[in-house]
């Protein structure tokens, strides 16, 4: 079981209750970002689901365990928010060059490539998404990964490698538009509702499971919603919610789950993890790291634009927004812009040494949050969000420009 673990200690705590028969019906994976809480979850349902005498190994070939592999299994379900563009990015890569190379290890990077989509698009499961107004765009673009995931299909031979190049293109393009277009940062309470007459329906491919990512980011009525479900959970199916902030979950929740502790790699370990993963052998970076090289734009340069940007800001010029927008890619994937916004947070930590600087940093830090949420909650474009961030901030430093020059 959970071969697929690797450097977390959990792994023979989450075995041992499910040979026991003791894994209750509802668990919190607690860890850093990169740790293997998600792949942890996938295979706890695979393995939930198979019914061999030797359950949960990972060469199992039964129907359940062929499904949950390719994250076909109609039994799971993924909700929540991830960062999904720089995984697809770096599978490409390695499965590609598996092809090209004629690697030893081609079925694993295959794998690897058709998960990193799935991984994607079962959070767009049309259950899940019953009654929401953007179905029908949603559904069209998933019909089109659909047809091209089907030329890649894991039981099928690969196609000739420059059709196979120009198909795992396009998918990464199409997953990139659905994830910046359509991924929510916080799961809508419909979902939760949806989901709820799910799991109750009876199901004869055995257990059902639920994945809650990123849990902590839930809406208060998300929350309690979610609590309802807990409280009578449906006799066979697992909820396994994810979270990188144990803290942040709602006390009623956390005495509702047993707690499964993910711990964080050591960079050494991390970088097993990418060998054995993506077959690369970069040395000296973490898991994050590695993903992040995958940026249309550097992270650097990316830091060095916020560091303008405040600065200029901070000097009573206006920076110019278009061209800051041009020079990242329109932030596309949308951690370009998380990573913008993290960089100029970063420069409230030397406020905090006095309360009229704490006052200030903490309005900083709204404005970033709103910049965020107009564009992931309210549909505004980035150069619009960014302008009135430019405003708001400049109109902050009028008043507080000392405070906010020796923040740099």
């Amino acid at each position: 079981m959970y071969e697929n673990l690797v450097h977390q200690n959990v792994a023979k705590n989450l075995s041992s209750d499910i040979k026991k028969g003791i894994f209750p019906g509802a668990v919190l994976f607690s860890g850093p970002q990169s740790c293997g809480k998600l792949t942890a979850a996938l295979e706890t349902a695979r393995i939930l689901s198979c019914h061999q005498q030797n359950a949960g190994k990972w060469t199992c070939d039964c129907y359940n365990c062929r499904q949950n592999k390719a994250l076909t299994f109609s039994n799971l379900m993924i909700l929540g928010p991830r960062d999904c563009a720089l995984e697809i990015s770096a599978a490409k890569k390695t499965f590609l060059d598996a092809v090209q190379n004629k690697s030893s290890f081609l079925t694993a990077a295959h794998y690897l490539f058709v998960r990193s989509i799935r991984k994607l698009t079962l959070r767009f499961n049309g259950i899940l998404w019953q009654g929401d107004k953007n179905i029908n765009k949603i559904g069209n673009l998933i019909e089109e990964i659909n047809e091209d995931l089907e030329q890649v299909d894991v039981e099928r031979p690969v196609p000739p490698f420059e059709n196979l190049e120009k198909i795992c293109t396009n998918l990464e393009s199409l997953c990139l538009k659905l994830e910046n277009e359509f991924l929510y940062d916080s799961i809508p309470i419909n979902q939760i509702r949806n989901i709820e007459e799910w799991a109750y329906k009876k199901s004869e491919e055995g257990k059902k499971t639920i994945i809650l990512e990123n849990s902590e980011r839930m809406s208060q009525n998300v929350r309690n919603a979610l609590l309802k479900i807990l409280e009578e959970p449906p006799e066979d199916c697992v909820f396994i919610l994810l979270t990188s902030n144990r803290n942040a979950i709602m006390q009623t929740i956390l005495s509702r789950v047993r707690t499964y502790s993910f711990v964080e790699r050591t960079i050494e370990q991390q970088q097993d993890v990418i060998t054995r993963v993506f077959h690369n052998n970069t040395e000296n970076i973490t898991i994050n790291d590695y993903l992040q090289t995958f940026l249309p734009v550097h992270p650097d340069v990316i830091c060095q634009e916020a560091k303008s940007f405040y600065e200029d800001i901070c000097n009573r010029k206006i920076p110019d927004v278009s061209q800051l927008v041009q020079k990242c890619e329109n932030f596309s994937p949308r951690i370009e812009l998380r990573l913008f916004l993290s960089c100029l947070a970063g420069f409230q930590k030397k406020m905090i040494y006095s309360q009229s600087g704490c006052e200030v940093a903490a309005k900083c830090l709204k404005l970033y949050v709103n910049c965020w949420e107009n564009i992931t909650l309210y549909n505004q474009t980035i150069p619009a969000a960014l302008e009135i961030l430019l405003k708001e901030m400049s109109s902050l430093n009028v008043q507080n420009e000392m405070i906010m020059t020796k923040s740099l």
